[in-house]
């Protein structure tokens, strides 16, 4: 599965990129607005750290509009996915831009039949958000179930990107039933390597070396 960082923190996006665990970064307009800088500084910054997708948003409503701001973002990097809602112009407009070789991403989808339009469509990536399904007592995971039915099904070459992801438990489970990709804040993604006999084990581990009073280097 490959990881994206949803995040405008550069020091934090390049700090998971040394590491290895950034495929890719998507950001939308709230992230944006939270870094206090110019939208398209922000993208052009991230576009340097990773040879990834980077996912930057419209705001234009209108799909003509919309095909204008997505020309306008894919002029930064070579790496920028133009990231479309889940809208009739939305669709629309990802249309235009993929049958122009523009990457797009496919947002804020709920249900099987958004992701099926977005796959007609020629998106590149869905989005499905499994925390805000999760919110309202409906489930985020038999969503990405049913998109990976539907997409193996008829062969669609869409990819999942699995989003809205709150906890390491979702993580787990998009990567059980299929997701291509999932995006997640910094904090999700590093406690993927928490657990408490892991701390344990090594704790043990180095009091036994210290006792021997020995040393590597």
């Amino acid at each position: 599965m490959k990881f994206f960082v949803d995040s405008a923190d550069l020091d934090q996006i390049s700090e998971l990129n040394d590491i290895g665990l950034v495929d890719g970064v998507t950001t939308n307009p709230s992230i944006i607005a939270k870094s206090g800088r110019v939208f398209k500084d922000v993208i052009a910054d991230i576009c340097k750290i990773t040879d990834g997708p980077v996912s930057a948003e419209v705001t234009a409503i209108v799909a003509d509009q919309m095909v204008q701001e997505g020309r306008e973002l894919r002029k930064i990097a070579d790496n920028v996915c133009v990231k479309l809602p889940l809208t009739m112009d939305g669709l629309k407009a990802c249309s235009i831009l993929s049958r122009e070789g523009t990457p797009t991403n496919v947002t804020l989808c709920f249900s099987p039949n958004q992701a099926l339009l977005a796959a007609k469509c020629g998106a590149t990536f869905i989005s499905p958000f499994i925390g805000r399904l999760d919110d309202i007592t409906l489930d985020g995971i038999e969503l990405i179930e049913d998109i990976r039915m539907i997409y193996d099904n008829y062969g669609y070459e869409t990819e999942i990107l699995a989003a809205s992801i709150r906890n390491v438990n979702h993580v787990k489970d998009c990567a059980l039933v299929g997701a291509d990709v999932m995006t997640a804040p910094p904090k999700v993604i590093k406690s993927l390597a928490n657990h408490p006999l892991t701390d344990k084990g090594l704790a043990a581990f180095l009091k036994d070396w210290e006792n021997t009073g020995q040393s590597i280097l």
